[in-house]
This record gives C-alpha cells, sequence and structure tokens, in this order.
C-alpha cells in the first residue's frame, strides 16, 4: 500500500500560543507526530502543512518534507481542516500524477499515541476497506445517561432519552469519545465529500492515556505527567 503522512501545523493558535512547537519532555510537539510517521515502514512520505516558516525549519530538521507554504485563508481559526486535508492532495495530485492508496493523518496535539496505535489503523484499513478509519477511546460522559441540554421551557433533559429507565451509566449503549490519535482515508473520498461520516468510518480504540488532545494549558501539563510516569 502507498501510504503518504501529513501533519497539519498552522502557526497561530488562540488556546495555547505556540502549541504546535512548544516542547514536551524536551522535543517540539510536532517532533512527536514527525518521528511515529518516520518510524512505520508503511509510510513512503511524512508530509507537513504549516504556514509558518518557523515550523516549516523544525519540520525539516525532524526529518519531514514541506514542499509548499499554506495559503492564508487555510491557517485561520475557522479554516476547515478537511479542506486542508485536500489542499495537500492537490498538491501530491500536481507533483506525482496520482494519488497515494492512503492518506495517513496525524494530528499534532496526540503527543502520547504510539506506533502501535498508527499501525492498527493502516492495518484496519487494509483490511476493512472503509472510506476512513477514526480513532476513538472511552467516553467520559453518555448522552443516554450524563449528558443534558435545556429544552424549549430552559429545563434540563438527556441530550438522548433512552427508551426506558438507565439508573447506572454501565447500563446505557456503549459509547465513545473521538480523538485525534490518527485518521487513514482513501484520498478521493476526501476530494469527493465534505467530511468524515459522509461514509464507510472504521472506529479504531485507543487507550484514554494515549488519546488525549491537547489544546490548552492543562492539557499540555496533563501530558507532560502522564509522560512523567512512563518507565
Amino acid at each position: 500500500m502507498d501510504c503518504i503522512a501529513l501533519i497539519c501545523a498552522r502557526g497561530g493558535s488562540k488556546g495555547l500560543p505556540g502549541k504546535n512547537i512548544r516542547m514536551l519532555n524536551g522535543k517540539p510537539l510536532i517532533g512527536w507526530a514527525i518521528d511515529i510517521a518516520k518510524s512505520l515502514s508503511q509510510v513512503r512520505r511524512v508530509i507537513v502543512s504549516t504556514d509558518s516558516n518557523e515550523i516549516a525549519q523544525i519540520s525539516i530538521e525532524y526529518g519531514a518534507d514541506v514542499p509548499f507554504l499554506r495559503p492564508k485563508e487555510l491557517a485561520e481559526d475557522n479554516s476547515s481542516e478537511w479542506l486542508v486535508w485536500r489542499h495537500a492532495l492537490d498538491f501530491i495530485m500536481s507533483e506525482e500524477g496520482k494519488y497515494p492508496d492512503a492518506l495517513l493523518v496525524l494530528p499534532v496535539t496526540a503527543p502520547l499515541r504510539n506506533r502501535e496505535d498508527v499501525e492498527k489503523c493502516l492495518t484496519e484499513f487494509t483490511i476493512q476497506k472503509p472510506d476512513i478509519v477514526v480513532t476513538v477511546t472511552d467516553a467520559h460522559r453518555s448522552p443516554y445517561f450524563n449528558m443534558i441540554k435545556k429544552n424549549s421551557d430552559g429545563f434540563a433533559e438527556l441530550v438522548i432519552p433512552p427508551n426506558g429507565t438507565i439508573s447506572r451509566r454501565q447500563d446505557a449503549p456503549i459509547v465513545y469519545d473521538m480523538t485525534t490519535v490518527a485518521y487513514v482515508s482513501r484520498p478521493d473520498f476526501v476530494m469527493q465529500n465534505n467530511g468524515i461520516f459522509s461514509g464507510k468510518v472504521t472506529p479504531v480504540w485507543v487507550p484514554p492515556d494515549r488519546a488525549i488532545d491537547i489544546d490548552t494549558i492543562e492539557d499540555f501539563e496533563y501530558a507532560e505527567f502522564l509522560l512523567s510516569r512512563r518507565v
């Protein structure tokens, strides 16, 4: 299988300024994603999509390819990540004349993933042949039990009322939190559709301690704590 890894890292970050190159256990955050991508035998090329010259330089130092700088309109707070994927695939097509068999996306914000987590995603993509593989982990809340919303009268109600009484979360249908550990997709699916759930989706479970998604300083400090516990 011909697979290209894509790592998306824009320069601006409101929740945690400089997040993508912030040092975590002696390595910039983006370095963790690049190192995992480069360790995978299935990956032919590691591309970083960024609008930042500083991020680009650090990415090159860690062995990634930065063949373009992302346009400004794809590097805003509200820019669609899906369109960033498309932009990278357009570049690959223009440079190589074809798409790879698989696009592996490794978000920078999940540095505690390991190689086996990503290899499992690639294996499931090969075996199940979905449009896209996503990663999930144990949900902290259930819309059938302890997630609520306000109704039109301003009172609280369950997000999804069950067909009967559920007195324990364990009795509710099993649900998962999506994570940012990895995505594996068919390039033509990304180019022809507008989101993950437009097609067949295969989930791959990842343990909670490897599924952290860094968005705030508290998330970053928790990642540092979890790393400190690893032998």
